[in-house]
């Protein structure tokens, strides 16, 4: 049995070398990432099995996802090879201030958008303990709205606890569009991750983060609302009870993923059995981590995020 299957979108980052614009960059640095592949990689290499599965051009760019991955301990077996359609991009400027960071994204006709259900490998996802994905793959195309809604279910109907993170993204589609979607997908979703501002954008919740998690966690029915609020930390609601964490101090050296690795640690403390207020401290730490890594994905090990935890007590709310 895999412990985590996720399934979404996975680019390739492009990226200048620091203090250099993409307009006169002669050198690109190329790094695989995506929500819901780094959420594997994180568990991964917080000692679960893990699995993601796509569907990717048969070209070399499509190959080069895939053994970046696989690198990382993420089984890619699931993977559906397309010959007709193109690698998702995304190009990404370092900024210091006054320059802002600047994302192009270059993913219009990848290979992800027509994946179907009938490609996937549903026994996978029913076998899996925890299926995984995020709010940008059903924002990606129709096809890939419905697929999702199948897999979700798929897998919740084979006893399957399903998480879900809403990772709305307003250059993909608005928020009412993004609600519609939302609300189609809730009734299959176990766990919920939500930042808080999304929560207010999209889904139109007042209030504090209590509030909202235990509002969300009534109307539909969720088993646990996590709520993040960036540097207030973050707070979880399950079984009437509320646990509320800090954040841990970082120097941030590159905050791409972070989000995901708040996942994917909370996702991998639930694994090992963890309770709820051990995987939001997990999370946390594991989150603050990758703030030190160039890159999508959390390059990191129980040893270090243990360290963290150790060290760090139960965070600080800055």
């Amino acid at each position: 049995m895999t412990a985590l299957v996720t399934f979404g979108e996975t680019m390739l980052r492009l990226s200048p070398p620091r203090g250099e614009r993409l307009e006169t960059a002669r050198e690109l640095e190329v790094q695989a990432g995506g929500a819901e592949s780094n959420v594997a990689v994180a568990a991964a290499r917080l000692g679960h099995d893990t699995a993601w599965f796509s569907k990717l051009p048969n070209s070399p760019l499509g190959r080069r996802v895939v053994g970046e991955l696989q690198s990382h301990g993420v089984d890619t077996d699931g993977v559906v090879w397309d010959d007709e359609h193109r690698q998702g991009l995304y190009y990404l400027e370092h900024g210091v201030s006054p320059r802002p960071t600047n994302v192009v994204y270059d993913r219009a006709d990848a290979a992800v958008t027509t994946l179907e259900t009938s490609e996937t490998d549903l026994d996978a996802v029913r076998d899996a303990e925890i299926c995984y994905t995020s709010g940008i793959t059903p924002a990606l195309s129709e096809t890939l709205r419905e697929t999702t809604i199948d897999v979700l279910a798929a897998a919740q109907e084979a006893g399957t606890t399903t998480a879900f993170d809403l990772n709305y993204r307003s250059k993909l589609w608005t928020p009412e569009d993004a609600a519609d979607a939302y609300r189609d997908l809730f009734g299959s979703i176990d766990v919920l991750f939500a930042a808080k501002r999304d929560a207010e954008t999209v889904l139109g919740r007042d209030g504090d983060a209590e509030s909202i998690a235990r509002g969300l966690a009534a109307d539909f029915d969720f088993e646990t609302v996590v709520v993040t609020r960036g540097v207030a930390g973050s707070l979880a609601f399950t079984d009437g009870e509320v646990y509320e964490q800090g954040v841990y101090e970082a120097e941030t050296h590159d905050a791409i993923g972070t989000g995901d690795a708040f996942v994917g640690g909370f996702l991998a403390k639930r694994l090992d059995g963890g309770d709820v207020a051990e995987s939001l401290r997990w999370a946390a730490a594991t989150a603050s981590f990758k703030r030190t890594i160039e890159g999508d994905v959390a390059v990191v090990t129980p040893d270090d995020i243990e360290r963290v935890v150790a060290d760090e007590g139960d965070g600080i709310s800055r």
